[in-house]
C-alpha cells in the first residue's frame, strides 16, 4: 500500500466515471470493490464520491443536462499551473475540450485532448488532492495510455506534464514507456504502443487498473453483478491482469500486483 498527501506533478491523481446508470453503477462498484457511495452533491451537478474506509478513491456522475453520459472512466493528471498546462497542450498539438473550471475551493479542472486523440482530465489541487491511497484492494494500481502514435504521445506528456520517462520496451511486439516519480518513488504511469491490437474504431485512450486481492475472484464477481469480462486474467511480469466492463459497458482493468 502507498499513501501520500498529494500526487507528484504530472502523474495520475484522480479518476471518475461518467455513467448512464448512476444507481446501478453505485451498486456495482460498492459490491465489487467494497467502496462506499457517498450522496450526490447538487452543488456540483450531482457529482458524488466513492470512498473506501472513508477515504476518497474515485468520483462518479450521470448525464449532464443535454449531455448524455458515455459510460467511461476518465483519468486526471496533476498540474501546479493549469493555465500554463493548457497553453502547453495546445502548443504541443493538443486540443481543449473543456476550459479550466474552478470547483469551489477543491481545485480547478479542465479536459484537453492529446495529439493522438486521447481525452484526459487535468487537475490543479486546492483543498482536494485526489486519491491518496494506492495499491491496496479497491484502490488505484496503475494508469496507462494506449495509443497508435507512441512517439507523439511520449513527446506530448514529456513537454506538457514534465514527465521524466523510461523506455521499458522498444520493439514492434512491446513498445512501452513509463513516467518516473521525480521523488524516487518508482513508476507512476505508462504509455503503450497499441497499434497492433486496438480494434478498428477504438482510438487512443487512457485506462485505470484497480488493485484487487485476487483478480480471478474479482472477475467472478464482475459477471455475477452483471458486468462482462473483456480480457481473461493473465500472469505477467507486472502482476496478474484482466479487463472488464460494468453493466453499462464502462471498461476498467484489474490488477493483483506481484509479491
Amino acid at each position: 500500500m502507498t499513501t501520500r498527501d498529494s500526487a507528484p506533478l504530472g502523474s495520475p491523481c484522480w479518476a471518475d466515471l461518467w455513467t448512464s446508470d448512476v444507481d446501478g453503477s453505485r451498486r456495482f462498484y460498492t459490491e465489487l470493490f467494497g467502496w462506499e457511495a457517498q450522496e450526490a452533491n447538487p452543488e456540483f451537478g450531482g457529482y458524488f464520491m466513492f470512498t473506501r474506509g472513508g477515504v476518497p478513491v474515485a468520483g462518479g456522475m450521470g448525464d449532464m443536462g443535454d449531455m448524455v453520459a458515455n459510460d467511461t472512466w476518465s483519468i486526471y493528471l496533476d498540474t501546479d499551473d493549469i493555465v500554463r498546462t493548457l497553453a502547453a497542450a495546445e502548443a504541443g498539438g493538443g486540443q481543449l475540450l473543456s476550459a479550466a473550471i474552478p470547483i469551489a475551493d477543491l481545485g480547478t479542472q479542465a479536459v484537453p485532448i492529446d495529439p493522438t486523440g486521447a481525452h484526459l482530465g487535468t487537475w490543479q489541487a486546492g483543498t482536494f488532492p485526489g486519491f491518496t491511497v494506492l495499491n491496496e484492494h479497491g484502490a488505484p494500481s496503475w494508469c496507462e495510455l494506449l495509443t497508435r502514435d507512441h512517439a507523439a504521445a511520449v513527446d506530448f506528456y514529456r513537454s506538457v506534464f514534465h514527465w521524466d520517462t523510461t523506455v521499458v520496451g522498444d520493439s514492434d511486439d512491446f513498445r512501452y514507456t513509463t513516467m518516473r516519480d521525480p521523488g524516487g518513488g518508482g513508476d507512476l504511469a505508462g504509455i503503450g504502443d497499441a497499434t497492433s491490437f486496438l480494434p478498428d474504431g477504438v482510438g487512443s485512450h487512457w485506462s485505470i487498473y484497480w488493485e484487487v486481492d485476487d483478480v480471478d475472484v474479482a472477475l467472478t464477481s464482475v459477471k455475477a453483478l452483471g458486468g462482462a469480462v473483456v480480457l481473461d486474467a493473465e500472469d505477467t511480469p507486472y502482476g496478474r491482469l484482466a479487463a472488464a466492463t460494468d453493466p453499462t459497458g464502462a471498461q476498467f482493468k484489474l490488477r493483483t500486483s506481484p509479491d
